[in-house]
């Protein structure tokens, strides 16, 4: 699994339509994934802005690669908190998050890291979700869907029938 380097890139008009072109071929070749994983690649290499880095993210959650789609969406955070120069400790950043919660950056960051949350749940990561899905739920947004994250993994599990 490749390590994605968050970084701002610069947004010059080629490179930029060059990204976009490379996620326009992702798509024409959505039926061959080795191919459209090329494609993804190189989009995030030529310029991962954040535009970018979400397509990437929903490339990958559709394909069912939950690993790659986590990296995604952690790379969102990253690329934002950078932008908004917020910090990475949830303690400090809670507060801002809480009040700039009608902003767009805001609520971009809260919807990548909730389906961070999700994503830690699919690939077995239960106890990370789970803080995940309560820091979410502290900012009392219940459009993140972290009530349903939290109902989901403190259900029992089903027993199957024989």
């Amino acid at each position: 699994m490749s390590q994605i380097t968050v970084q701002r890139s610069p947004l010059g008009p080629s490179s930029l339509a060059s990204a976009q072109a490379l996620l326009s071929a992702a798509v024409e070749h959505w039926d061959d994934t080795s191919a459209a994983d090329q494609y993804i690649q190189q989009a995030l290499a030529t310029d991962a802005n954040l535009d970018v880095l979400i397509s990437a993210y929903r490339y990958y959650f559709y394909k069912s690669n939950a690993a790659m789609a986590l990296q995604m969406a952690i790379a969102v955070c990253k690329y934002i908190q950078q932008l908004e120069h917020w910090p990475s400790d949830w303690a400090a950043l809670q507060p801002i998050l809480l009040s700039q919660i009608e902003m767009q950056s805001a609520r971009l960051y809260i919807s990548a890291y909730a389906a961070s949350g999700v994503l830690q749940a699919r690939l077995g990561n239960l106890a990370w979700a789970e803080t995940i899905a309560n820091q979410v739920q502290q900012l009392q947004a219940k459009e993140f869907g972290a009530d349903m994250l939290l109902s989901i993994l403190s259900s029992p599990a089903e027993e199957e029938d024989d």
